[in-house]
């Protein structure tokens, strides 16, 4: 009897432990909790520290941790060390406060937008879909395989390597490349 008990346990655990990863994805290898904004768990993932960096040096953090809703097509570190050398320590600095915010909006959509969305967009629209983000931006949304695809108005290429993370006030969709806009 106390191993069948303990085999459930084991399993209730198990499953548990399955949910809480279902509904909990990791990113950065840190959870991300539904019922915290975009900026609390942002925090957390150790592969966007160059990105809170960047939200904090632009003033963002009030916005992006407001009502929203918001999407978020977030690049990582290794996406924002992609940039040609200098580019990021020069965007940080104070004088470049406002190129360093379009920058960042242009990876911003005023919705909540999980990539079944994008994707039904994507196939209405013919293979491509105009995003238009709060910074301006125009990026193109299309299909390669199963992953979404966004192209910057530069022709720059992103791939969502990471879908549907839902926070409390929108979704991140982790990509591999920063998205610029036309300067």
């Amino acid at each position: 009897m106390r191993k069948i008990t303990a085999s459930l346990m084991t399993a209730a655990v198990l499953l548990s432990g399955a949910a809480f990863a279902q509904d909990n994805p990791r990113v950065g290898g840190a959870p991300m909790y539904a019922e915290k904004n975009i900026v609390e768990n942002a925090v957390n993932s150790k592969d966007h520290t160059t990105l809170v960096a960047a939200v904090k040096a632009a003033g963002l953090v009030d916005t992006l941790s407001g009502k929203g809703p918001f999407t978020v097509f977030a690049p990582t570190n290794a996406a924002f060390e992609m940039l040609p050398a200098g580019t990021v320590d020069t965007l940080l600095k104070p004088e470049n406060k406002d190129k360093l915010t379009k920058v960042l909006t242009c990876h911003v959509v005023a919705a909540d937008a999980m990539s079944s969305a994008i994707g039904k967009m994507i196939a209405d629209d013919g293979g491509s879909h105009d995003v238009k983000t709060v910074g301006g931006c125009v990026l193109k949304a299309k299909m390669d395989g199963k992953k979404i695809t966004l192209t910057d108005e530069n022709g720059r290429v992103a791939v969502v390597t990471i879908a549907d993370v839902k926070q409390s006030n929108g979704v991140i969709h982790v990509i591999d490349h920063v998205l610029l806009p036309k300067m």
